[in-house]
């Protein structure tokens, strides 16, 4: 294992690189400028627009300023944000605990709900409770999440005004009162993001369970006397996870970039709400920054997930 992990690992460095680069020259070629506010005020001298951007490192070709980026990203540091003239990490840090309470309990809910359920209407395929998880499941996956949050909205928010529909990040949970308001303000997009989560989920589960149920290894716990649960728990849902956990592990990097749509629709101050205002301002910094760690995740969770394998099927082995 640990051969195959330092394998992956060498491997990963050229693929990030690659990443990387793609990424950078495409905000390199995208329209807009991140000195717009300067090039469209005429009382702005040239000559200090020019200093500015030479501060910047924009005067530079492309090429060079990505040689300076990777410079820059070895040594821990992300770069400044053009528009807020701030450390990109820092930036990343104080939007990151929100990201983590919403989407991240989401998550959290979504698996939770999904394993036992999925793993339930398979058992009782074709029964009322299989028909009605799976219609509810269709829907969840199908209809958009900044559908399902706007009618969240209209319903709980606007009419009978039980929820807040706006975000409040400078609520700090001290008492039961802030608490509770925390909780109030965090029931919206958690239940939009999880609803979304465990639907597709489900429907995994259950696909894979019912693949399962008729092999010849599950007869043979029958025939020795194990009970259905236990038979089902022990050997049918554990070979079920198998695949179940590649579409866990690759959605955990989400957890940590934030729901860009569900964090803007509610006024989420999170990593996705700073994606999209980054990319609004031209803040190339900051939205290289956001893509290249959804990158790194991806391949760290891609990694984890092989790891998990050997852990639910021991007849895996790497080399």
């Amino acid at each position: 294992m640990g051969r195959y992990v330092l394998r992956r690992l060498i491997i990963s460095v050229p693929t990030l690189l690659g990443i990387s680069a793609v990424i950078f020259f495409v905000l390199a070629l995208a329209p807009g400028d991140p000195l717009a506010q300067f090039a469209n005020n005429p009382e702005v001298p040239v000559e200090v627009r020019e200093r500015v951007r030479a501060s910047l490192g924009l005067d530079q070709p492309p090429a060079v300023r990505y040689v300076h980026w990777l410079g820059q990203v070895a040594q821990g540091d992300l770069g400044f944000s053009f528009a807020s003239r701030s450390s990109v990490t820092d930036l990343i840090l104080q939007r990151l605990p929100n990201t983590l309470a919403v989407i991240g309990m989401a998550y959290l809910i979504g698996i939770i709900v999904a394993i036992p359920l999925g793993t339930l209407i398979a058992v009782k395929r074709y029964s009322l409770i299989d028909h009605f998880v799976t219609s509810i499941a269709f829907v969840g996956f199908s209809v958009p999440s900044f559908f399902t949050g706007l009618l969240l909205i209209l319903i709980f928010a606007v009419n009978l005004r039980w929820l807040p529909f706006i975000y409040d990040s400078t609520v700090v949970v001290a008492d039961l009162p802030s608490l509770g308001k925390q909780l109030r303000q965090s029931i919206m997009p958690i239940t939009v993001l999880a609803f979304f989560y465990a639907a597709t989920l489900t429907r995994y589960v259950r696909a894979e369970v019912l693949e399962n149920l008729p092999q010849d290894y599950v007869r043979t716990a029958r025939a020795k006397g194990l009970r259905e649960r236990a038979a089902v728990v022990r050997h049918v849902l554990r070979n079920s996870l198998i695949p179940v956990i590649t579409l866990v592990a690759l959605g955990l990097p989400h957890v940590f970039t934030g729901a860009v749509i569900t964090e803007s629709i509610f006024s989420v101050p999170g990593i996705g709400q700073l994606l999209i205002l980054s990319i609004v301002n031209s803040d190339t910094p900051v939205v290289m920054a956001v893509t290249f760690i959804f990158a790194v995740l991806v391949v760290v969770f891609n990694l984890v997930a092989d790891a998990l394998y050997a852990v639910a099927d021991p007849r895996i082995r790497y080399s």
